[in-house]
């Protein structure tokens, strides 16, 4: 007897990130922890130095450097200085990386940049909505914000270097991706590999907004 019908309908399992956007940050202590052992793992290898190479360099244990390096324990300032002296580098050059200033921009609405890009050509405005440059991340990220009116033409042929978001706030456009075509409404998004020839290829409803995120590597 087949009691596949009556069998209990699963909910589909939720896919798991690596990453939890709501994770608070350790406490300071252990993010200086982590900035210090960054910095020695740095120097080391900008010196072309081993762990172990290090280890015989500075007498300390194998086992310490690897837990300063992941940021497990707190090195000693004698620890500190011993490194420095094999570095050939203040002691200060160690803290650097948790003094360093994060970056933060607050466009307000109506103040930001319009700039020219290959589509301004074509009548399509780009407001570039903040532009934060080399940075730790090794990523570089340009969000802008587009629109599309009568007097803009279609252009499906951008191609670059990344990866872009798309996020429809206003109007209709047929977007297309390499050999497909996406209808895109407000509330729609479209997340692709740049590289392929890409665009708004009909404008069904104007005026037509869409945030443009697009991230590459750091040159």
């Amino acid at each position: 007897m087949d009691n596949t019908a009556d069998d209990p309908i699963l909910p589909r399992a939720k896919p798991a990130f690596d990453q939890d956007p709501h994770r608070v940050r350790e406490l300071s202590e252990r993010n200086l922890e982590m900035a210090i052992g960054r910095s020695v793992r740095a120097f080391r290898r900008a010196q072309g130095m081993t762990v172990a190479d290090l280890a015989g360099v500075t007498g300390l244990s194998i086992g310490m450097l690897s837990k300063i390096e992941n940021g497990i324990t707190s090195p000693s300032l004698t620890t500190l200085q011993i490194l420095s002296h094999a570095f050939s580098t203040p002691v200060t050059s160690f803290f650097r990386g948790f003094e360093e200033r994060r970056e933060v921009q607050h466009v307000k609405a109506g103040d930001h940049i319009e700039i020219e890009r290959r589509g301004t050509r074509a009548g399509h405005q780009y407001h570039l909505l903040g532009h934060i440059g080399s940075n730790d991340s090794g990523v570089l990220v340009e969000p802008y914000l587009i629109t599309l009116t009568t007097e803009s033409d279609t252009f499906p042929a951008f191609q670059h270097d990344g990866i872009e978001l798309l996020y429809m706030l206003e109007g209709e456009v047929e977007y297309r991706h390499g050999d497909q075509l996406f209808h895109l409404k407000p509330g729609d998004s479209l997340f692709f590999d740049a590289d392929a020839q890409h665009g708004p290829e009909v404008l069904v409803k104007l005026p037509a907004r869409y945030l443009s995120i697009i991230s590459y590597k750091q040159a």
